[in-house]
């Protein structure tokens, strides 16, 4: 018995295909990409049979990014597969984010080889509460429209606060005062009728990983804040994405309550995950996670989990490749403008391009593992970036990759303290505790987890 349960999937970044994902200025566009662009309405096809067909639970959540980037037509058909699902007598809640809609001087585009990148029609914000009524906003027993957000009853003594923030220029990724004032009346009647609220925000209210914390945009504005007054007004748990990444966070308050941000990786991208949530009573939450289906692609017989992590390790690679053979490449991606800097670029790529992590571990006189000595040191940083969004870190103390980690870091520790680098509350970070814990997880288990929220 419990009180509810639902499946949860974020970042469906849905893109019609036959608008046009093809062509050299595509693959130019891709090679530094994370997420898949052609594949997606396939991918997204294959993950929606999966949840209309379940048996599972008949709650569908979808914690925003829905369509690539905010094209017309994206949406349309991405709103086909929702109906489909209302059609199998799933219950379906979303909310919206800001790769959903452009704004007067935003633009969406799709790819051909005759025509290039070429503009297609776009979707302004205020067109989205009619697009996604059906799907949230009907049956709320309370809306802000302004503010694109509202509540379900999803259950007897269970509410779902569903949250975006992309509507004020001013306060773009964060709450305006007026919406953290509907927040805590939302809050507030939750606790006189003796419910149990969630909230459901696109956005992560903790750093998923630890690196996370000195990166603006990996984090909600006014995080810290946000978090202290949702704990403290009884909510004590958010499902988020945008990261694309897979962690499960904790954090208590100065006042002693507990709060959980359950961030998810997206759908059409390494991790490839979905959560299945079981609230099991009002202070326990059982978290899940599955593997997104596979879908019909020329996969090369990989399965969607595989595939998609290829293209993760492509993007680095990629990456490093370019260092080595296209430098200006890579300073275009980073908005690097001095040519100086253009000759050293392409001696580290052409060190990485060869180096073992044998070999690195002589030139610092660094401990190595003979099972990971003849690993080139370029697959190694490949697996742990990928790690930092798939969870479960595995470069912990005690294993071959993890200890070289380590001693590198001990190795570098002297320099690593004078660096003057702040988190997202603007104080000074450890450098290397943050490393350390981002590239091993020591904590919550990112992928099954038991939660008591008080």
């Amino acid at each position: 018995m419990s009180l509810t349960d639902f499946y949860l999937i974020t970042d469906t970044h849905f893109f019609k295909n036959d608008l046009g994902a093809y062509g050299e200025e595509y693959e130019n566009f891709m090679r530094f990409e994370q997420k898949c662009f052609a594949e997606t309405e396939a991918i997204n096809n294959a993950v929606f049979d999966f949840l209309k067909n379940t048996e599972k639970t008949d709650n569908i959540l979808i914690a925003g990014d829905l369509s690539f980037n905010g094209e017309k037509e994206s949406h349309i058909a991405f709103i086909k597969l929702l109906n489909e699902l209302k059609s199998n007598g799933k219950n379906v809640y979303v909310v919206t984010a800001d790769h959903d809609f452009k704004n007067a001087d935003g633009k969406c585009y799709g790819y051909t080889t005759e025509g290039g990148k070429f503009e297609v029609e776009s979707t302004s914000r205020d067109e989205l509460f009619e697009l996604y009524y059906e799907f949230g906003f009907k049956n709320a027993i309370a809306v802000d429209k302004q503010h694109l957000s509202y509540v379900a009853q999803l259950a007897d003594g269970v509410r779902l606060l569903a949250l975006n923030n992309d509507g004020s220029p001013t306060a773009h990724k964060t709450f305006d005062d007026e919406q953290l004032d509907w927040i805590k009346e939302q809050a507030r009647k939750a606790r006189e009728d003796g419910q149990m609220m969630f909230a459901m925000n696109h956005y992560p209210l903790l750093p998923g990983q630890p690196i996370f914390s000195i990166i603006p945009s990996a984090v909600q504005k006014n995080a810290t804040y946000i978090t202290d007054v949702l704990a403290n007004e009884g909510i004590h748990l958010v499902f988020t994405g945008h990261m694309h990444n897979q962690s499960i966070n904790e954090k208590i308050t100065s006042e002693g309550n507990k709060f959980y941000d359950v961030c998810t990786g997206a759908v059409i991208a390494a991790p490839a995950s979905m959560r299945f949530v079981n609230i099991i009573d009002k202070d326990t939450v059982e978290i899940t996670t599955e593997t997104a289906p596979d879908f019909e692609w020329d996969t090369n017989g990989r399965t969607c989990e595989q595939y998609l992590s290829d293209l993760f390790d492509g993007m680095i690679l990629n990456m490093l490749e370019d260092m080595k053979d296209n430098p200006e490449r890579i300073m275009r991606k980073f908005s690097i403008k001095n040519d100086k800097i253009k000759p050293v670029i392409k001696f580290i790529g052409k060190r990485f391009d060869t180096l073992t992590v044998g070999t690195t571990c002589r030139i610092f006189c660094i401990k190595c593992d003979k099972s990971i000595k003849k690993l080139l040191l370029k697959n190694y940083i490949t697996k742990l970036v990928r790690n930092l969004f798939s969870g479960n870190q595995t470069f912990k103390e005690g294993t071959p990759e993890g200890d070289v980690f380590l001693n590198f870091l001990s190795r570098f520790n002297f320099i690593l303290k004078r660096v003057n680098v702040k988190n997202i509350d603007g104080e000074k970070v450890d450098l290397f505790e943050i490393l350390k814990h981002s590239a091993g997880n020591y904590g919550i288990d990112d992928y099954k987890a038991i939660l008591k929220l008080k």
